[in-house]
């Protein structure tokens, strides 16, 4: 098995610490708000990996952390704590935020069929590992207080830098940095931060009532759960250049050699060719995806299209096809699950090998799907296929056994059905405008209309 790694910028051959146990951090979510579902391919990123390392045989040891404190609106160190903002924009305590969204992405990872990690970490059930790390790293003289908390040193590590590899003064000219007088370099970034008597989430430390920064808590959580090293650690490529950078600066820092072997990042999904982000408005959730009739299992699909190291733009339209090939792949597998025919197991084996052959380099899981569709695209229907298919669906995760809805059957989604009636009802009140927008929006979502005397018959395209 091949991984490209980020640190060498290269693929590397996959050679765990444990024979048979792989040990992976994965950066989970700041719970201040739903997940869009540019976030959650990361996810699927992640859970692809999983699968991989699963079907050849490792059992794993994943850490996956919800960010519940710490993470500053700029992803840097200035700005407040997305925790108390969203507190105070939704008028809840952090708590109740941090336990209404965390419920929310748990339901979000659950509908895409993506596996949970062995071990979840909160970061407010954890102040005390983050605490005995940050004193670990002023005691080495990486880490200094000044008014408003403890900061690294980035210029006492003489390697910062090498995982994105940028230049740190060409960085800072083009970088938001806040200003700080007592800071020893623009760019050291906060270990723990001093709390005024108002901030609603403290903790009691060395240097008085604080709260952790962002970065520590990744490193703090991994290394109680996975060890002074280990194998994987995973993430977006928004993280590289301060997240994971810095994570990787102190770990290394406190421990006098690398923490982790190899990193994974996956790329960004674009909207309408632009970034997606909430701040622009542009995001959407997978109740936005059912909202307009569609699986989220078909998201998945569409994103197992992409390799995760390619960016890939998300349009409705785009959508629309991953839905309709998503079902007719469901089908096809199905076809072959009573079929009679015999297939020559060199034909098999082939398939198997060459889409083995595929997730092993680096994750090909868009030539490994390729391979599967020949393989249901075969001229035979053959219970061989459909044994392999539902072998190579352990690492694509899809619902093998999903129905389409019939024609006024029970299967139709509320939301389809609520535009049938309102469609019906505006024929009704012989409004053909409303009724003609409402037939081409569901055909558009793949569906069509057909008015009989008993009523309107919904057809899947």
């Amino acid at each position: 098995m091949k991984v490209y790694n980020t640190l060498s910028r290269k693929k590397e051959e996959f050679r765990p610490i444990d024979s048979k146990e792989v040990r992976i951090y994965s950066c989970g979510p700041t719970v201040y708000n739903y997940a869009h579902i540019g976030n959650l391919r990361t996810y699927i990123f992640m859970d692809m990996l999983r699968r991989v390392l699963e079907y050849n045989g490792y059992t794993l040891k994943h850490v996956m952390n919800i960010t519940d404190v710490g993470h500053l609106v700029s992803d840097e160190n200035d700005g407040e704590d997305k925790m108390l903002k969203g507190a105070r924009e939704q008028k809840k305590t952090p708590w109740e935020i941090a336990e209404f969204y965390t419920a929310a992405f748990m339901e979000d990872i659950k509908a895409l069929n993506i596996e949970i990690p062995e071990i979840i970490p909160k970061a407010t059930e954890h102040i005390a590992e983050m605490l005995e790390f940050v004193t670990g790293l002023v005691g080495k003289g990486y880490g200094y207080e000044t008014s408003d908390g403890i900061y690294f040193d980035i210029q006492k590590f003489k390697d910062y830098g090498k995982l994105s590899r940028a230049n740190l003064e060409e960085q800072l000219a083009g970088a938001r940095v806040e200003v700080n007088e007592e800071k020893h370099h623009p760019a050291d970034f906060a270990l723990w931060k001093k709390a005024p008597k108002e901030h609603i989430m403290q903790w009691q430390s060395p240097w008085g009532m604080g709260y952790p920064g962002w970065h520590i808590e990744c490193s703090a959580m991994g290394r109680k759960y996975l060890g002074d090293v280990f194998d994987i650690h995973t993430g977006g490529v928004d993280h590289i250049p301060v997240h994971h950078e810095n994570e990787l600066a102190q770990s290394e820092a406190l421990l006098g050699k690398p923490a982790v072997n190899y990193w994974m990042h996956s790329e960004f999904m674009m909207v309408n060719n632009g970034k997606m982000s909430k701040s622009l408005g542009n995001t959407y959730t997978i109740d936005n995806l059912r909202e307009k009739g569609f699986d989220p299992l078909a998201f998945r699909y569409m994103c197992l299209n992409a390799h995760y190291r390619n960016k890939f733009n998300f349009t409705w339209e785009v959508m629309q096809s991953a839905q309709v090939s998503y079902d007719r792949f469901v089908e096809g597998v199905q076809s072959h699950k009573d079929g009679t025919e015999q297939v020559d197991s060199a034909v098999v084996n082939e398939f198997l090998s060459d889409f083995e052959d595929a997730v092993n380099d680096d994750l090909n899981i868009p030539k490994a799907l390729g391979i599967a569709w020949n393989a249901v695209r075969y001229g035979k229907k053959s219970q061989q296929l459909y044994e392999m298919l539902t072998r190579m669906n352990r690492i694509f995760g899809f619902d093998l056994e999903k129905k389409k809805p019939e024609a006024n059957g029970p299967e139709v989604s509320p939301e389809i059905q609520a535009l049938v009636d309102e469609r019906q009802q505006a024929r009704n009140e012989k409004n053909w405008k409303r009724s003609d927008e409402i037939r081409d929006q569901l055909k558009a979502m793949g569906i069509v209309i057909e008015d009989t005397p008993e009523g309107a018959k919904v057809k899947y395209i």
